[in-house]
């Protein structure tokens, strides 16, 4: 199961070392992995060179076969406890790290709405691995930064939030906007790799091609290392704009959000959970559509 669970992600992202960051492992064992199962097989799965990945004929056979029988025991947990007497169960919803107010305020509502059937609670973690919870079973549903692309999964955008330039405030005093090419003389600071949402993959390649070519990554600390970079003068990163966010309260002194000029990045949340847990006879069908009703209208920050 876990060679073929190592095979789907391989063979979703064509890309051994996305596929390891989706799976939390390293690249070395993963790729050794794919060459056990192809040995097994006595199929060559993938072809591999320097630039890209491609799926042979025999993967492209095992694709969706795999996917089927990762659907089939993804699905035991709750079958099985559909099939048990009634009663009142616990279901954990995911939430990433600097969940908006108001968006935690429609959570809340949804834990109310739902309270004579579930006990809905909160479970914290990154998108990418609380996606993962959603997929295997552990978690009913989860809040997780977009994109995602799962074929197993029903996306909900539920709230955009524009992005601006974390910067050094004396230099870029009395300043209301900012262009990417004037950060070019400062390093671009983001937070560990399994911490940052995969849109952030996006703004790197917006801000190397317009000259920003330093980068500086904190795997020791959370955000709070990379505002302690920023006050000090060396560095800038890219986070929310709305002062309402949880990522404002770890602004420090000498420390702006400033809007870009000539660059309008969002970052998009949406709500996830299995399409054959929702379907009709699903063991969450009342609860997704409660949460579809309670989400129907996305915030915007």
């Amino acid at each position: 199961m876990l060679h073929l669970r190592y095979f789907v992600a391989v063979a979703e992202e064509l890309n051994f070392s996305q596929a390891a960051r989706k799976l939390h492992m390293a690249a070395s064992p993963l790729s050794q992995r794919i060459k056990d199962l192809e040995h097994e097989l006595g199929e060559q799965l993938f072809q591999r060179s320097t630039h890209r990945v491609e799926l042979t004929p025999a993967g492209e056979a095992l694709l969706p076969l795999a996917r089927d029988v990762l659907d089939r025991v993804n699905a035991i947990p709750w079958k099985v406890r559909e099939a048990t007497p009634k009663r009142r169960s616990t279901l954990f919803i995911g939430m990433p790290a600097a969940v908006h107010p108001e968006l935690r305020e429609r959570v809340r509502v949804l834990e109310e709405s739902c309270r004579d059937s579930f006990e809905l609670k909160r479970w914290p973690g990154t998108s990418a691995g609380l996606v993962n919870a959603v997929n295997d079973g552990r978690l009913a549903l989860t809040l997780a930064r977009l994109p995602v692309t799962d074929p197993a999964l029903d996306v909900l955008e539920v709230m955009s939030e524009k992005l601006g330039a974390v910067v050094p405030a004396d230099r870029f005093a009395g300043r209301t906007s900012i262009g990417v090419g004037e950060l070019a003389d400062l390093s671009y600071v983001s937070s560990p790799a399994d911490a940052t949402p995969a849109y952030f993959e996006q703004i790197d390649v917006r801000l190397a091609a317009a000259g920003v070519k330093r980068r500086l990554r904190v795997n020791t600390t959370g955000y709070e290392g990379v505002t302690e970079l920023i006050s000090g003068g060396i560095a800038f990163t890219v986070s929310m704009l709305d002062p309402k966010s949880p990522m404002q309260h770890y602004r420090l002194e000498n420390v702006s959000v400033l809007p870009f000029d000539d660059f309008d990045p969002e970052l998009v949340t949406g709500l996830l959970w299995r399409k054959d847990r929702a379907e009709p006879g699903g063991d969450l069908e009342k609860l997704i559509e409660q949460t579809r009703n309670i989400f129907n209208k996305p915030l915007h920050s």
